[in-house]
């Protein structure tokens, strides 16, 4: 079995030498609710349906002229003390053969097995060596596009995929689309971010252009930051491991053969995998973690809570609605529009 070094590795997709550290820490889940303060701020109600970690001051509109987030927050849900972020993405659905859809759960991944659902996150700081900037508060952006439903299109955004998982250690195979056999273990969703910055402005009008992959290459292989966004920042990657197997059952799929699993957005193809993040970390917490090096889920310079303590740490929905599932026609226009 791997070493928890060996296994963050392998998670983050790293098989170079020159990689020296990270963090991999687990983040429970607060909400699961239909607000996105990034993309559709001051929105009760958002057009789809996402599932929530990090600190409790999420909200409907998370104005960053006026919430700083790690004094708001009360608790948080990351081992992380520290971390008051917020990350999200979509929620997954089973989509029966008679019509009806099911939430799938979420699941702790590998060593955080205890974890109330959430996700693992990573801040992987530099496999060259180089100095990263850690990001400033106010930060947030997104990546992938949930319109997106080609792998021609969904190739724009590097290193979103899924994993079958074959067991809870696999770490190969990843794919630009849902898998479509079941997973016995599984489907295991992975977001890697954008590494290089702007070195300006925290935000952008679609969230993503102050940001930007590098300009060649990955950054695992130290591919370059293009002149445009010359600064490099922390890869923020997210694993999601959402718990298909009470649906492993065929006899339950869809008729025509095709993978009965749908995003929260109408996405069946699973190309517009996406995620949402707001920085808040408190002070200079993060730029310490990545100026020291420190590595997997625990840090010398960053205060620890443990995983059954995050669990605690859980806010009421706003939006009241079945959000679990129901009929084909009731479901789909709460999910997306």
């Amino acid at each position: 079995m791997l070493s928890r070094w060996g296994l963050a590795l392998a998670s983050a997709g790293v098989l170079l030498p020159s990689a020296s550290a990270l963090l991999r820490f687990s983040c429970s889940q607060l909400v699961v609710e239909r607000l996105d303060p990034l993309v559709n701020p001051g929105v009760v109600g958002s057009p789809h349906l996402h599932q929530i970690i990090g600190g409790n001051s999420f909200n409907a509109s998370m104005d960053p002229k006026t919430l700083n987030i790690p004094e708001e927050a009360t608790c948080t849900t990351c081992t992380f003390a520290e971390d008051f972020s917020n990350y999200w993405t979509a929620v997954m659905f089973f989509r029966a053969r008679n019509g009806t859809y099911k939430r799938v759960q979420q699941k702790g991944n590998v060593y955080f097995e205890e974890s109330n659902g959430g996700m693992t996150v990573y801040y992987i700081p530099s496999y060259n060596n180089t100095k990263v900037t850690a990001f400033k508060p106010g930060f947030r952006m997104i990546t992938g596009d949930p319109t997106i439903r080609t792998e021609e299109e969904a190739k724009r955004y590097r290193q979103l995929t899924y994993t079958c998982l074959q067991d809870p250690m696999t770490r190969t195979g990843e794919t630009l689309d849902m898998p479509k056999k079941p997973c016995p273990a599984g489907i295991m969703a992975n977001l890697r971010f954008p590494t290089c910055w702007d070195g300006v402005n925290l935000d952008s009008p679609n969230h993503a252009s102050h940001v930007s992959y590098p300009e060649s290459g990955t950054f695992e292989e130290g591919g370059p930051c293009p002149a445009s966004h010359p600064v490099k920042i922390p890869q923020l990657f997210y694993e999601i491991v959402w718990d298909t197997t009470p649906f492993n059952d065929e006899s339950l799929w869809p008729e025509d053969g095709s993978q009965p699993f749908v995003w929260s957005y109408g996405d069946a193809t699973g190309f517009g995998n996406h995620g949402d993040y707001m920085f808040g970390w408190k002070g200079n917490a993060l730029q310490t973690a990545m100026d020291t090096n420190c590595n997997g889920f625990r840090c010398p310079e960053l205060a620890y809570q443990e995983i059954k303590k995050g669990n605690e740490c859980t806010k009421k929905r706003v939006v009241d609605e079945d959000i679990d599932g129901c009929k084909y026609a009731g479901m789909l226009p709460k999910l997306y529009s």
